[in-house]
């Protein structure tokens, strides 16, 4: 039988290193962005407390705000951390009774196998979920790296999920009771230096494994030029982020 290897679209080291600049960037003082990473675990909590699960054993992979560890361990959970994990692969010191990911499966290659791992590493009836910004995303951004090069663009933002294709995705990965659904945020901007600044900030910059080199000075100023060009009256561009978030549990019989 002939094996089909998995695309290498990303960076898995790129992936990690961007995650854990986030996780550091708050202690180097100033105003660092943390919305998308916070919406995404105020969802968690708001899901966990809808279908009552009260986790014993739980693993969360990617960065953790306070507020969702707070409510973890105060329930009594024992809690584990990773930013180093990867989810296509299988995860360790399982199985788990809950596993939260937040803003990881953007950036993996093998985005089914990912879902299969994370499956595995559930105890029965075990409950995953995972948030992450999808297709719909970053319109204004995209628009301004078009035409910072108008004849030959280069592979700047990585490809996305389209939330379509994701329940067929949960249900050939065996997810038992799989729900996929997505919400938009809406955020204004004076510039476009100040969106890229607030990705990098929140671990979503740039995870290709073939990235492009850095915009020239002509090519920044009409990347710049094109979304400011999108402003409002008031001067401020609005971008968009949709989140996907897929939520499910294995089996009770554990498969």
């Amino acid at each position: 039988m002939i094996g089909h290897s998995v695309p290498q679209i990303f960076s898995e080291a790129r992936r990690i290193a961007r995650l854990r600049r986030s996780v550091q960037r708050p202690s180097t003082g100033g105003d660092v962005a943390a919305f998308l990473i916070e919406d995404m675990a105020e969802d968690i909590i708001d899901r966990l407390g809808f279908v009552r699960h009260a986790p014993a054993h739980a693993q969360l992979i990617g960065g953790c705000p306070a507020a969702l560890a707070d409510h973890l361990r105060c329930g009594g959970t024992s809690l584990s951390v990773s930013l180093d994990t990867n989810p296509a692969e299988p995860l360790a010191g399982g199985p788990y009774d809950f596993i939260g990911v937040i803003g990881q499966l953007d950036a993996v290659n093998d985005l089914p196998g990912a879902l299969i791992h994370l499956r595995n590493a559930l105890t029965p009836g075990g409950l995953v979920i995972a948030s992450f910004i999808g297709g719909q995303s970053l319109p204004a951004l995209r628009a301004a790296m078009l035409a910072a090069e108008p004849d030959r663009p280069a592979p700047r933002l990585h490809p996305l999920v389209d939330a379509r294709a994701a329940p067929a995705l949960l249900q050939r990965a065996g997810w038992k009771d799989p729900v996929v659904d997505t919400h938009t945020l809406a955020v204004r901007y004076s510039s476009l230096d100040r969106l890229v600044a607030d990705l990098r900030d929140q671990g979503l910059g740039n995870a290709l494994a073939k990235p492009a080199p850095p915009l020239g000075k002509a090519a920044l100023a009409r990347a710049r030029a094109a979304f400011a060009a999108r402003a409002e009256p008031d001067g401020k561009v609005t971008e968009t982020f949709e989140i996907i978030n897929l939520t499910g549990r294995r089996s009770l019989a554990g498969t």
